[in-house]
């Protein structure tokens, strides 16, 4: 179905938007994936915080123009999606890996991170990226471990004191 020229700008004014605000990006080929199997990769996307569509490749140009994701317009042909990040840098990269897990027809072509174009290859290194929460856990984790141990030092002293009194007593109580 053929869109309007107000349709087409609409589209591109939409994309635009969310490509302002967008962490990270990764655009797949989905040649020979049915609507169903579409249908479900929409829903997964839509619960991890993805913006995913499918939009012509002049479209997607001109979406991209002006943002840091203009880098990709150079590898934009055949049918391709867009997943854009909006919460979190993998969220994007999380939900193409793990459809193409299961539904080879899916085959990362671009992934863009910080203004910065990878190759499809580095798509899984950008799904391991921690989530928000991960982040924030594992640096209080970092923040905590020098005084854990030093709590753990100052202890210690008390601590061996008590055993070597109590081994003398033993001994004592022994001999």
């Amino acid at each position: 179905m053929a869109l309007s020229l107000e349709q087409k700008k609409a589209m591109t004014a939409e994309v635009n938007a969310v490509a302002q605000t967008a962490n990270a990006a990764v655009a797949a080929e989905y040649r020979g994936i049915k609507a169903t199997e579409m249908d479900g990769l929409r829903a997964t996307a839509r619960k991890e915080g993805v913006y995913l569509r499918v939009v012509k490749n002049s479209i997607a140009r001109r979406a991209v123009a002006g943002t840091s994701f203009e880098c990709m317009t150079e590898g934009f042909n055949g049918p391709l999606l867009l997943a854009f990040s909006t919460e979190d840098p993998g969220s994007a990269a999380r939900v193409v890996k793990n459809f193409s897990k299961e539904n080879d027809r899916l085959v990362p072509k671009l992934v863009v991170l910080g203004g910065t174009l990878y190759p499809a290859s580095d798509l899984e290194r950008v799904a391991s990226l921690p989530t928000r929460d991960e982040a924030i856990s594992l640096l209080m984790a970092t923040m905590r471990a020098p005084v854990q141990k030093f709590v753990t030092t100052l202890n210690e002293v008390p601590s061996k004191l008590v055993r070597t009194v109590a081994a003398v007593r033993d001994a004592k109580e022994a001999g």
